[in-house]
């Protein structure tokens, strides 16, 4: 059985600056805690525990752990680092770049007179960290275009949209469409991560290759962008999403010639090889 790597997968440039950041405080001897996985990853959160930062759901448990706490890749909302600062806790920041940027974006907005549309989930962590203290008649949060077509977009005639990062933008394109239709001043932010839309971009490469039997989706059952990946192979191939190469069995490929692969933007380049090793040693 041939196994093809996608051309563009795995740990976007946010993760691999999450990861290491970590790694460099736990290199000097710190330890502490992280607010939330510090990127949608089971592999990355247990390593991160055995380098003493385990990670926690509420800043009070920080301070069981040197009083530090790290802030995801995911981003939090200003309120959150004020609470962590009244606490006394220290402070690791990982928030991934493009989420900092629409974070500006969305206060930019707002002082323009914008109402936001956050296209994506209302309850990851990344879109808490927008929203939580913003006025709620100031925004909305949309997933299902049946919710975008249900509210009275003729009360806000000056929208901004952004998006979570880790969407597949072409499934939201309807969802803007309608917004157009109804709103006279529609301003669309382009905020799905680069690294999102390459992963995106190369699995739909592998999906559109005839000889390839099935698509192996590699990362973390909390990760939104690997779901999208899972979402994306099930539209053309038969998919098998996995967290580490345990989880594969050779049952599932039975009869295959040639098998693709690819992993979520959260996942460690050790989990991708192991998988690797795995479906060669099987073939």
């Amino acid at each position: 059985m041939e196994v093809v790597l996608a051309e563009k997968y795995g740990f976007c440039a946010g993760v691999r600056v999450a990861d290491k950041l970590v790694r460099i405080a736990a290199a000097k001897g710190q330890t502490g805690a992280i607010l939330g996985q510090v990127v949608h990853n089971e592999s990355v959160e247990r390593e991160m525990a055995d380098l003493g930062f385990p990670t926690v759901h509420r800043l009070e448990e920080a301070r069981e752990h040197e009083g530090r706490i790290v802030f995801s890749a995911h981003g939090v909302a200003p309120s959150v680092r004020e609470e962590a600062a009244a606490l006394g806790l220290a402070a690791i920041d990982t928030t991934c770049k493009f989420v900092t940027d629409i974070h500006r974006e969305i206060g930019r907005s707002l002082d323009d007179g914008c109402f936001i549309a956050v296209l994506g989930q209302e309850g990851h962590r990344e879109v808490i960290g927008y929203t939580k203290d913003l006025d709620p008649s100031r925004y909305g949060v949309f997933y299902t275009l049946d919710e975008v077509a249900a509210f009275p977009w003729e009360s806000h005639p000056r929208v901004k949209v952004v998006f979570q990062t880790t969407l597949n933008a072409e499934g939201f394109a309807e969802h803007v469409a309608e917004m157009r239709r109804r709103v006279p001043d529609l301003r669309v932010a382009d905020t799905i991560c680069y690294a999102t839309k390459e992963n995106q971009d190369a699995l739909r490469a592998l999906c559109a290759d005839p000889s390839i039997d099935a698509i192996v989706v590699i990362g973390g059952q909390h990760s939104k962008n690997t779901k999208e990946l899972v979402k994306i192979a099930k539209e053309s191939k038969p998919t098998v999403f996995v967290g580490t190469a345990a989880d594969l069995r050779p049952e599932s490929f039975a009869g295959m010639r040639k098998v693709g692969v690819t992993a979520g933007a959260s996942t460690p380049d050790y989990d991708v090889e192991a998988v690797l090793a795995r479906l060669r040693a099987m073939g």
